[in-house]
């Protein structure tokens, strides 16, 4: 068990507290192990009927994985990222298919692996307060945790939008694109959590009516309101094409968008494209989980992700040198190559 992580059992609840609050609980191997291993203890203990993930300290659940770590550990060949990698999504698929009602706080940040940790749940609920992201191709990676699938299956191209944009979401948005279920007021969540304690119905649909009695409208989906031009730009088949229509649109946020996009690193923007594309077309949470294995693994051999993480986290200068530095000169066969099946390294889970 990981110092990191509180698991414990408080009434009918199995309670896990991510216990990290100076790095916005940004979650290590240990912290991952942790978390399964009170998750398959409880799914056999009729004591625990529901499970509730919340976050310490008042910045949010989770920042995503200790990109840090995976810095270092990329520089030294990657064979501790290999292996968190693979112990976090098999977490990401346990979550999803948990026989027992998962509640997710995502209050505040949640990003990343934070998303993965909680948007595979049953019952998920953000706040006035939520910041919900997939921004790794700000930093040379490429949405994973089953984040490719939750992009790929948001409205129209929203998902496309904010996967190649490195976007993140407020609570209103988060809800229309289909990463939560319930906006709660962030004053409420106490109450809810100790009503669930005492709570004799802990049912999948228990725990949504608790949810529901303090549950109110979420803020507007800024998203919804520009479905229009976004869809119209990101049904584009290429990188190239989908910024010649972004700063064609003439409209602030197109432009905006489309200098998001040249900012981040062309080949994960272009890898990311093809990952939701095909995302769409695989049959199951666990089959985009194994393509993510891949991709990843592929993501630690090249150049852009450990200089991404340098002047993001380490020496914060903003300003990676990405190669290439020009969609155009990322070829098909660059991208093809992430997708390459891994002899005697495939995650497995479909």
């Amino acid at each position: 068990m990981s110092a990191e992580v509180q698991a414990y059992r408080d009434g009918g609840v199995g309670r896990i507290v991510l216990d990290r609050p100076r790095a916005i609980n940004s979650l290590t191997h240990d912290m991952i192990t942790a978390v399964r291993a009170a998750l398959e203890g409880w799914a056999a203990d009729d004591a625990v009927r529901a499970v509730v993930l919340t976050g310490t300290g008042e910045r949010g659940l989770c920042a995503g994985a200790d990109i840090r770590a995976l810095h270092d550990d990329a520089k030294a060949g990657g064979a501790g990222a290999r292996a968190f990698f693979r112990a976090e999504y098999r977490l990401n698929a346990l979550i999803a298919r948990y026989p027992k009602p998962y509640l997710a706080v995502m209050d505040g940040i949640t990003m990343g692996g934070g998303v993965g940790l909680s948007a595979h749940g049953s019952v998920r609920i953000v706040t006035e307060r939520s910041v919900v992201a997939m921004p790794e191709t700000r930093i040379g990676l490429v949405p994973d945790v089953g984040g490719s699938r939750l992009l790929a299956r948001a409205p129209g191209e929203c998902g496309t939008h904010l996967g190649l944009t490195s976007g993140s979401m407020g609570p209103g948005d988060a809800l229309f694109c289909g990463f939560a279920d319930h906006f709660v007021p962030s004053a409420e969540i106490p109450g809810l959590l100790d009503a669930l304690t005492r709570d004799t119905d802990l049912t999948a649909a228990g725990v949504t009516a608790a949810v529901a009695e303090r549950a109110t409208a979420a803020p507007p989906a800024a998203l919804a309101a520009q479905r229009e031009w976004i869809d119209a730009c990101y049904a584009a088949d290429t990188v190239e094409e989908i910024v010649e229509r972004l700063f064609a649109r003439g409209l602030p946020e197109a432009k905006e968008a489309a200098e998001q996009l040249l900012g981040n690193a062309p080949t994960a923007v272009k890898v990311t494209l093809a990952a939701l594309r095909r995302a769409r077309a695989l049959p199951s949470l666990e089959a985009v989980l194994d393509q993510e294995y891949r991709v990843s693994c592929h993501a630690l051999t090249t150049p852009d992700l450990v200089e991404g993480i340098r002047a993001q986290v380490v020496d914060k200068d903003r300003n990676p040198r990405w190669s290439p530095a020009d969609p155009a000169r990322v070829t098909a066969a660059d991208v093809e190559r992430f997708f390459a099946p891994r002899e005697g390294d495939e995650l497995g889970l479909a």
